[in-house]
């Protein structure tokens, strides 16, 4: 049995255990997740179609992994007016494996991997000791997770927006990581840029052609 679906704006026809990558959808690597934006299914030549989905049809798939794609660059010239943009976007994929076509409202037979089991919890202090105890810091690791990927420096923040190809959302990302001076950006080094490339939704092309104009705003 096949079955053609519709998800990100693209469709694809489908069947049991194909593997394919679809823009991102919302589950852990492990989850199963129904698609029920199905436009026809059917086996050989015995195909009903939806108008424009078919009622009570759905996909049930696996996820297997959510990722990025690769880095896609858009460059833009005006002829004789000295201006050119470049570009970089790295599109949320999710991989998925399709575990069955679901028909007349059908619920999905295979159930989520299993998580793994929390570890048990030391037995409770007695409330003498609680009170004793100072209070109980972040750990490291949770610490090291909140925190911006940079110092944002002294004094008054600039207008990032000034900066060909960063909008008021990126400006805000940036400035929640630390970032917030021309200076800053411009004295951002490969390694920096890598570091913003693997963290935020930017790519290294795109920051890089960021630290040049930073470069004559800070001026």
């Amino acid at each position: 049995m096949f079955a053609v679906i519709k998800t990100g704006g693209k469709q694809y026809r489908v069947a049991a255990e194909d593997v394919l990558k679809i823009e991102k959808i919302s589950g852990e690597v492990g989850d199963i997740v129904q698609l029920d934006t199905v436009l026809a299914f059917g086996e050989g030549d015995k195909v009903t179609i939806g108008a424009p989905f078919v009622d009570g049809a759905s996909v049930a798939a696996e996820v297997v992994e959510q990722g990025r794609a690769p880095t896609v660059i858009a460059f833009k010239k005006r002829r004789r007016q000295n201006s050119r943009r470049k570009r970089g976007h790295r599109q949320l994929l999710t991989t998925v494996r399709i575990s069955e076509i679901l028909t007349d409202g059908a619920k999905p037979s295979k159930k989520a991997a299993a998580k793994p089991a929390a570890k048990k919890e030391a037995p409770e202090a007695p409330k003498e000791a609680k009170k004793a105890a100072p209070k109980a810091q972040a750990k490291p690791a949770e610490a090291a997770a909140a925190a911006p990927l940079f110092t944002a420096p002294k004094g008054e923040a600039d207008d990032l927006t000034k900066i060909k190809g960063i909008g008021p959302v990126a400006a805000k990302q940036l400035a929640e990581q630390g970032i917030t001076q021309f200076a800053q950006v411009a004295k951002l080094s490969d390694k920096d840029i890598a570091t913003i490339d693997e963290a935020m939704p930017f790519s290294a092309e795109q920051i890089t052609d960021w630290r040049e104009q930073a470069k004559e705003l800070a001026k």
